[in-house]
C-alpha cells in the first residue's frame, strides 16, 4: 500500500498502534495482590520506618610533629633592659639603633662606629661627614659611607654593655664608655665628644 505523500504502508502502521495505545489511556499501576515470600499466607512485607542509627566515625588525634628550626645568620634582637648585655654576631659586632632611629652604631672590642644625620658635622672629601668612630684608646675620626643593612637591636634609654663597652642611652645622646680603658664618646645628632 501506498500513500499519497511517499510514506509506506509499514510506517503508517506504526502510527496507527501508537494513536490507538494513547486513546486506550497508560496506567502507571498493575492489578493484583503484594505478596511476600517467606512472611505467611497474605502478608505484607514489613519495612523499618525509622531511621537507622548511625555511630559516630572514630577520630584519631592529629600527631603533631615539631617544628624544624633554622640557626639564625645574625643573633636576635635583645628587648630593651636596663643593664642587658647585647651578645655580638659570629663576626664580633654588635649593631644598635637608638631608640629615636636616628643614630645607627657598629661596636667591636676595638671601636665603636656611629652614623647619624649630623648637624655640624665636619667636611670629608668634599661631602659633610655622616659617621664618627672612636676606638678604645679614645681616639675619633670622622668617616662618609654607609653601614649598610646591618640587622640593628633598637635600644631603649638604658644602660647596655656589648663587647667590652658600657652604652649609656638617653633622650639626649648615646654614650660609650670603653671598659678597659675608660675612653670613648658621646654621640648625638646635634654634637660628638670624644674623652
Amino acid at each position: 500500500m501506498r500513500m499519497s505523500n511517499g510514506v509506506k504502508a509499514g510506517t503508517a502502521a506504526v502510527w496507527l498502534v501508537l494513536a490507538g495505545a494513547t486513546a486506550a489511556g497508560c496506567s502507571n499501576t498493575v492489578d493484583g495482590a503484594a505478596t511476600c515470600p517467606g512472611c505467611g499466607a497474605g502478608g505484607e512485607p514489613n519495612f523499618p520506618i525509622g531511621r537507622p542509627t548511625v555511630s559516630p566515625p572514630t577520630v584519631s588525634p592529629p600527631t603533631v610533629s615539631p617544628p624544624t628550626v633554622s640557626p639564625p645568620s645574625a643573633p636576635a634582637p635583645v628587648p630593651p633592659g636596663r643593664g642587658d648585655t647585647l651578645p655580638p654576631s659570629s663576626g664580633g659586632f654588635v649593631f644598635i639603633e637608638t631608640k629615636s632611629g636616628q643614630t645607627r652604631c657598629q661596636i667591636s672590642e676595638q671601636t665603636v662606629g656611629c652614623e647619624s644625620n649630623f648637624t655640624n658635622a665636619p667636611i670629608v672629601g668634599g661631602e659633610p661627614a655622616n659617621g664618627v668612630e672612636v676606638t678604645a684608646d679614645g681616639h675619633l675620626r670622622w668617616i662618609t659611607g654607609n653601614l649598610g643593612a646591618i640587622p640593628t637591636t633598637t635600644i631603649d634609654y638604658a644602660r647596655y654593655h656589648a663587647v667590652g663597652w658600657t652604652i649609656e642611652a638617653t633622650s639626649k645622646g648615646t654614650r660609650f664608655t670603653n671598659d678597659r680603658t675608660g675612653h670613648g664618646m658621646f654621640v648625638s645628632t646635634e654634637e660628638v665628644d670624644v674623652f
